[in-house]
């Protein structure tokens, strides 16, 4: 048995280095052999071993490690794919049918074997739209009680403004359906552990909408900061810019937008009471009952990269600062807007600090970005690709940095070094459909399998809450501590 795993063992290291040594061309496939016979020639196999994992580790992460500075060809690639495995079909349904609503159908209708079969929303004119698109078959209501009634529903998408995704979850997930809901999944740091029990106590699948969790690129930075390609994490930064009406949340008010085409005591029956306003329903992101500002519909995308890609838990300090610079249109929330969170040293990775910026007057004309710097370099992660810069010990241009340096050891000031490229960018292969269509892969393919979910309302919650924290820092005026673990505010 013995002989057989070592047998075993060795095929997988041969197997391993053919498939490395094959992306390179035929001088580089000999140098990097040679290499591997150089270190194998010591009397400690252990090392031989260990020095044989760490080159290929490299290779993999590295794969210019034999080109030139900066490489544009290495692609992203799926490390795991979410295979469906089976035919069976799962029939939908939609409730809040409003612009992220319809684009999450319409991504999870291009999967094959899915069905819609009803559409919940409290404004007349979007049940049109929705039988128009979908069939004039479409059941269509503006009660979510009537769909959780079905029995020919497996699964809703709940796009609803922020303030009903804890009830219609829960309410949903008691009535035995699966779950995807968009992020923030819930409106209050309060709301996370009630929605988080009642997915327990379900055995339903539940999937947070923060889609790009499943991109190519937050998959290929996780597996680069694993591998040590940019040292030990200590800082990282994310930025989402806009400016545009439409970007800023000033969406289009329809022209029959009224108290006989909007059932507004149903959507105001959780919040506070107040007459009929369109701006409120139709701009509801602008508005602090309904909506989450800038934090809570776009920080927590950053959260969720990042969580993912460290393996963090969360920060344990929260702070923002901002204010209303342009879009004085009656909104609530800022529109620039900044936060500042400190992550604690755990298991998973050392301490760090997190900085965030939104702002929606942007005249550079917006983009995001999340960057993770690292003690050897750092990387800046997008949806589709990855770029990855690597500290090329650039001598310094501070004249004090210079004198010291003089200080050191004599050395041979002229002669060249071997240095590591200071650039490689990854990108997602053509073909490539997308971190929206991967995470409804996901998504479904739990349902078929009873599987697991990247996005379950544990690491959903953990996501928003620091968001949701940085709104309330904002508004209080204050520092927030928070416990990741535990997932609770602890008071000072």
């Amino acid at each position: 048995m013995f002989i057989l795993f070592v047998y075993i063992c060795c095929v997988n290291f041969y197997v391993n280095v053919l498939n490395i040594a094959k992306n390179f061309n035929k001088v580089n496939r000999f140098i990097f052999l040679i290499y591997l016979l150089i270190i194998g020639m010591g009397n400690n196999r252990r090392l031989f071993l260990k020095n044989l994992g760490l080159a290929t580790a490299a290779a993999a992460v590295m794969p210019s490690a034999f080109s030139k500075e900066v490489k544009k060809a290495d692609f992203l690639k799926r490390t795991s794919q979410n295979q469906q495995t089976n035919d069976k079909v799962i029939r939908l349904a939609l409730i809040g049918a409003g612009g992220m609503g319809v684009a999450d159908s319409i991504t999870a209708l291009s999967h094959n074997n899915i069905e819609m079969i009803a559409v919940c929303d409290l404004y007349s004119g979007r049940l049109d739209d929705a039988k128009s698109r979908w069939g004039g078959q479409l059941f269509v209501t503006k009660d979510y009680k009537d769909i959780l009634k079905r029995e020919d529903i497996d699964a809703v998408i709940i796009g609803t403004p922020d303030h009903w995704h804890k009830q219609i979850s829960i309410d949903a997930l008691k009535a035995g359906k699966h779950v995807y809901c968009e992020k923030p999944m819930v409106h209050s740091v309060e709301e996370g552990k009630d929605v988080i029990n009642a997915w327990k106590g379900s055995g339903k699948i539940f999937m947070v909408g923060s889609q790009g969790l499943s991109s190519l690129g937050n998959e290929k930075a996780k597996e680069l900061l694993e591998a040590g390609a940019i040292g030990e994490i200590n800082y990282a930064e994310g930025f989402w810019a806009r400016n545009s009406p439409e970007g800023a949340w000033q969406y289009t008010i329809p022209e029959d937008a009224s108290p006989e085409t909007v059932d507004w005591n149903r959507y105001i029956a959780n919040t506070t009471k107040r007459p009929f306003d369109a701006m409120r329903f139709f701009r509801w992101r602008n508005y602090q009952d309904y909506g989450t500002g800038m934090a809570g519909d776009l920080f927590v995308h950053l959260f969720s990269s990042l969580h993912f890609i460290t393996n963090s838990l969360g920060p344990n300090k929260v702070s923002a600062t901002g204010g209303l610079r342009y879009w004085k249109d009656g909104r609530e929330v800022p529109d620039v807007l900044l936060g500042m969170f400190d992550y604690p040293k755990t298991v998973q990775h050392p301490p760090f600090n997190l900085s965030l910026r939104c702002n929606f007057v942007d005249g550079t004309s917006g983009g995001t970005y999340l960057k993770i710097v690292g003690s050897k370099g750092s990387m800046d992660v997008k949806w589709d690709e990855v770029v990855l810069k690597r500290n090329a010990n650039v001598a310094s241009d501070d004249p004090f940095f210079a004198e010291k340096a003089k200080e050191g050891v004599n050395s041979q000031t002229d002669r060249k070094q071997i240095i590591a490229p200071l650039e490689t960018v990854y990108t997602a292969q053509e073909g490539y459909k997308g971190a929206h269509y991967d995470h409804f892969a996901n998504f479904f393919n739990a349902i078929r399998t009873n599987g697991t979910v990247v996005e379950d309302p544990v690491f959903g919650f953990r996501a928003a809450a620091p968001a949701l924290l940085c709104n309330d820092s904002y508004y209080q005026n204050k520092f927030i501590n928070w416990d990741p673990v535990n997932m609770k505010i602890v008071k000072s």
